[in-house]
């Protein structure tokens, strides 16, 4: 099941910022391709941008695209079963949020240059502000957050707009190294 990106509600105008534009899919064998989350996401930002919103930044676009491509593919290797996907897009936040049938709370492992493998969850951490892991039904859901704002510089740089995690490591601190204890929990 596949719910096109779209407005929630019907009638409302597409330039409108608090307009929130969401894409879910499911998958029901946990067979799921991440080039299908990818470009879901894509069609999502390309739809805000034409609607008249404020352009999502190329950084947190492709930030935001890591984090689908590791999350699903997690859920494809990790979770018996049934998956899913939720993207959204508010004024000022995209989350992305996957679902499947584990129990089991990932774990994001220590960084290892030797190791094959095991460091999507770091990544998703690293690039998101936060990752918050909750109990969804006979599952979890994991849910990703790039939250968006003017730049406190924009009357100096023509109003761009910047991811949170880039304001972060500008300030010298990384933001989304305070969401790996958020998962761990």
């Amino acid at each position: 099941m596949v719910i096109p990106p779209g407005k929630q509600k019907a009638g409302e105008p597409e330039t409108d910022e608090r307009t929130v534009l969401r894409h879910e899919a499911a998958w029901e064998d946990g067979a799921v391709h991440a080039a299908e989350a990818r470009h879901a996401l894509r069609a999502l930002l390309a739809r805000a941008s034409r609607s008249g919103r404020a352009a999502v930044p190329a950084p947190l676009a492709l930030d935001a695209e890591l984090a689908v491509s590791e999350l699903v593919t997690n859920a494809a290797l990790h979770a018996p079963g049934p998956c899913g996907l939720i993207l959204r897009l508010s004024g000022d936040e995209l989350t992305i949020t996957v679902w499947d049938t584990s129990r089991d709370a990932p774990v994001a492992k220590e960084a290892d240059p030797t190791r094959v493998g095991g460091h999507g969850l770091r990544m998703v951490h690293t690039v998101s502000d936060r990752v918050v892991v909750a109990p969804h039904g006979e599952g979890k859901r994991i849910v990703a957050h790039f939250p968006f704002a003017p730049d406190r510089d924009a009357d100096h740089r023509g109003g761009t707009v910047v991811p949170a995690s880039a304001r972060a490591e500008h300030d010298g601190f990384h933001a989304g190294s305070a969401g790996l204890d958020e998962a761990r929990r």
